[in-house]
């Protein structure tokens, strides 16, 4: 920016560039990380963290009541998402490990084991290069918050807190059916999930513990403690209903996982409004502009205006909603040329028909430059009626013309912005907003390309 020019203008390209390689966010969990870990040489420190390049990695806690299928669960997000599985047991059978050893011989004495060491042995583990490339899921660890507390002492912390949760009878007869493989350590389940080969079926038996008595005694304790973790994670933490099918309860944790949590980082809306004519885009874009005072630009700007318009500091600063431009790939390479590129673009979809009974009986009163509608809004009286106005734009002839210019240019338009936002636009336009608002302030998902 030049402060010796008037006006101000700031060049498109800052906000775009700072808000695709994340630098906020960056910069944020670069802090964090020096504040827990204290390094010696910090700015080594900081060269060696840009260096991972892991803030998008998954960082997951699954956790739950016994029999919640929390095991189940993690395997398939693990193979989903290609994250690493992680358990209390599998680390503990690390034999290089001192934190691990050390586990085993308070173990064997039958002594409680110190959180700080629950803390420190996973610390380990996910110091390991694989966690860093890749990241991981944690099942079933911490389950107090004495626990957590350790862990973030360890400067530990997930992204994602995946609380499964059932009721009792539910987790207690579901407990009954369980079933291990003692050659693989793999569990079965005599209705959910119970293996076709009868060699593996030979094999299976009871694990300790599941007995109605005993696990309706590890569910009081569950639930007597369980507070602790809600409150150590109050803002990550998200309770899935796993008394479903266990695809159902899979797909909103992935649902979960794969969204991102609201930002700190200075956020400048960049937003197109696409959408046939009658579809409601100046009536959206002047509700987002008023909602988030940015720059409502309408459709009627050259792209040389447009251009102009665009740089100036408000539109920098503030942000922008665009409407009916650009009608067809060749404008939006323009526009992505001279540097302007939204961060959100929506699609209103509307039927043709509704389309042609919206527009081709809607008038306007010369005289009050009222605008009226046959259906929705008719005119207060016979006179006003009288000298209502048809717009010749609004006749079904020329409509259908409009209508035809959109759909030839719509689908190369999604494949150009990909990924885009599809609203019904059909139904109340108060009702639209509110979903292309909370589309606008949720961040788009880590890990999938289209949002829909």
């Amino acid at each position: 920016m030049d402060a010796t020019q008037k006006p101000l203008r700031i060049s498109p390209e800052l906000g775009v560039y700072a808000e695709k390689h994340g630098i906020f966010q960056t910069l944020q969990r670069m802090l964090q990380c020096l504040l827990v870990d204290k390094p010696m040489d910090p700015i080594q420190y900081m060269i060696d963290h840009l260096k991972k390049e892991n803030d998008e990695v998954p960082r997951i806690f699954l956790l739950g009541p016994p029999a919640s299928g929390k095991l189940t669960i993690a395997k398939l997000l693990c193979d989903k998402i290609s994250t690493n599985f992680l358990t209390l047991n599998s680390m503990l059978t690390n034999e290089k490990s001192d934190f691990a050893n050390k586990i085993q011989r308070f173990s064997i004495r039958n002594k409680e084991i110190p959180n700080t060491l629950w803390a420190e042995l996973i610390r380990e583990r996910l110091s390991k290069t694989d966690c860093i490339k890749r990241g991981w899921i944690l099942v079933g660890f911490p389950r107090t918050q004495e626990q957590a507390l350790a862990l973030q002492e360890m400067g530990i912390a997930p992204d994602h807190v995946v609380i499964l949760d059932a009721p009792d009878t539910v987790l207690i007869e579901r407990n009954l059916g369980k079933r291990i493989d003692m050659s693989t350590g793999e569990i079965y389940h005599t209705t959910f999930n119970w293996p076709t080969s009868s060699k593996i079926q030979n094999r299976l038996v009871k694990p300790n513990g599941i007995t109605e008595e005993e696990t309706a005694k590890r569910l009081l304790e569950y639930r007597r403690i369980s507070h602790g973790i809600l409150n150590s994670y109050s803002k990550k933490y998200h309770i899935i209903n796993a008394d479903q099918p266990s695809v159902d309860v899979f797909s909103q944790a992935l649902s979960h996982v794969q969204s991102r949590h609201r930002s700190n980082a200075p956020y400048t809306p960049r937003i197109l409004l696409h959408g046939p004519p009658g579809s409601g885009r100046s009536l959206q874009a002047a509700l987002i502009a008023e909602k988030y005072r940015i720059v409502n630009v309408p459709d009627a700007m050259v792209m040389k205006c447009m251009s102009q318009r665009l740089s100036k500091l408000d539109c920098s600063t503030r942000g922008w909603v665009m409407h009916g431009f650009p009608q067809d790939v060749r404008q939006a390479e323009m526009l992505k040329d001279a540097g302007f590129i939204p961060n959100r673009v929506f699609f209103l979809d509307v039927p043709d028909d509704a389309v042609i009974e919206h527009l081709t009986v809607r008038m306007t009163d010369p005289i009050t430059g009222e605008r009226y509608h046959s259906i929705y809004k008719p005119a207060p009286t016979s006179e006003v009626y009288s000298r209502c106005k048809v717009n010749p734009k609004d006749s079904e002839e020329n409509v259908q013309k409009a209508l035809e210019v959109y759909h030839a240019n719509v689908r190369d338009l999604e494949q150009f912005y990909n990924p885009v936002i599809h609203v019904n636009a059909d139904q109340d336009p108060y009702t639209v907003f509110e979903y292309i608002e909370s589309c606008v302030v949720k961040p788009l998902s880590k890990y999938t390309n289209v949002f829909v």
